[in-house]
């Protein structure tokens, strides 16, 4: 006789889970909270759809925090397996100029999607829409908005951490673990917009200019890409990749300091060179045809040091390779990409069930790790979701 798995939420995590676990052996039923499953899922595919990086897995396993945590699902279900799987149900990829992974020209997000659905349908794979986690028995049977009390061998949680509350990833289940005795940790901002306090004329001027081929650095982690000025701050793949080091500084300090490299391909003498032997006569002038600054870079030069500062060659090529900029805040959980916080990582084993309930699993976002954009929150969810299809898979 089949045993039966009860899966809740339908991202990623989930949709991997239920793609490789063994259908002779297991009747699964996904439970989904909105009206068809993926929402998550298909919205990071609307700015180009990056579903992994291609960079090499010891890399690769650098990008998260803390890397130990998913090291063994990533070395058990890499980038590179993840390919070769999309491939085989369809979905072929390729790698873009950023070493950035997507579907080929033409494959919409919604295929992708569909492909996935293709699998769990043909794995026999049940799916109740609109079924809303609302605890457990006493006997610990989960309960559903239906009134609905459902026993299962094994439960898996996938419902998401705390951003993009549109698509039914709200984070109101944290509340119902931590009754239960379950460690968690509050929900922050991660991959999201930082609050810099800019000089009104400054941003008036410069609001949605892009600073390109720069390097932002915070505490001991340096990342090389590109911001993006707006009316709050600063936000952009450079940053992103910061996260934890910014959340840090403010949650230690109330503020936190970054510094910009606006040209990162210089050295400081070279560019002490470039300033001083210019024959041009006005110091924007050299910035802009010599050292090839865009006007919202020399614009923050000029905002933020002081006129001798700017004057000085010595002195302004410095701040050109380090020049320091204060953040005051994050961006709301809900305008963030995604965040940190969830199950604590001591709540759960090396197979993601929880320490505290026997046959309990929680695999995705729903957990407190981090990870920067560019393909690695979802390589991570694939990964995490195929390693327990694995464990359980195994279990006599």
């Amino acid at each position: 006789m089949k045993k039966s798995v009860s899966i809740i939420g339908g991202g990623p995590a989930a949709l991997l889970l239920a793609a490789f676990l063994d259908c002779q052996k297991f009747k699964v039923t996904i439970y989904e909270k909105n009206k068809t499953l993926g929402r998550k899922f298909l919205v990071a595919g609307k700015g180009g759809f990056n579903l992994t990086h291609s960079e090499p897995i010891v890399e690769l396993i650098a990008r998260y925090t803390p890397s130990h945590f998913l090291q063994e699902a990533l070395l058990n279900f890499d980038n590179r397996d993840f390919r070769n799987w999309m491939n085989s149900i369809g979905i072929p990829t390729y790698i873009g100029s950023s070493k950035r992974v997507y579907p080929e020209s033409g494959i919409k997000p919604i295929a992708v999607l569909k492909a996935m659905l293709d699998v769990l349908d043909k794995q026999g794979v049940d799916i109740q829409y609109q079924h809303i986690w609302t605890g457990w028995t006493g006997k610990d049977d989960l309960v559903f908005n239906t009134d609905s009390e459902i026993k299962s061998d094994y439960i898996i949680f996938a419902m998401g951490g705390g951003s993009w509350k549109v698509t039914g990833s709200d984070g109101t289940w944290l509340d119902l673990f931590e009754t239960q005795g379950i460690a968690i940790i509050p929900f922050q901002s991660s991959n999201c917009a930082y609050r810099v306090d800019w000089p009104e004329d400054f941003v008036t001027e410069h609001e949605g200019s892009p600073l390109k081929n720069i390097a932002i650095s915070c505490l001991n982690k340096r990342q090389k890409g590109e911001a993006v000025i707006t009316r709050f701050g600063l936000e952009g793949n450079a940053i992103y990749a910061l996260s934890p080091q910014i959340r840090e500084e403010l949650e230690n300090q109330q503020k936190a300091t970054i510094f910009l490299d606006l040209k990162p391909t210089l050295s400081c003498d070279d560019l002490h060179q470039k300033i001083k032997n210019s024959n041009l006569k006005k110091t924007s002038e050299t910035l802009q045809k010599e050292v090839k600054l865009s006007p919202a870079q020399i614009g923050l030069l000029k905002k933020y040091l002081s006129k001798e500062t700017y004057l000085n060659p010595e002195l302004l090529a410095q701040n050109i390779k380090k020049m320091a900029l204060e953040i005051k805040g994050s961006a709301l959980l809900n305008d963030a990409i995604s965040t940190t916080g969830g199950i604590q990582l001591n709540a759960v084993d090396k197979n993601f069930q929880l320490i505290n309930k026997k046959h309990h699993y929680c695999i995705g976002e729903m957990l407190d790790w981090d990870a920067p954009t560019g393909g690695y929150l979802l390589q991570a969810c694939f990964s995490m979701g195929r390693h327990l299809a694995r464990h359980l898979n195994s279990i006599p």
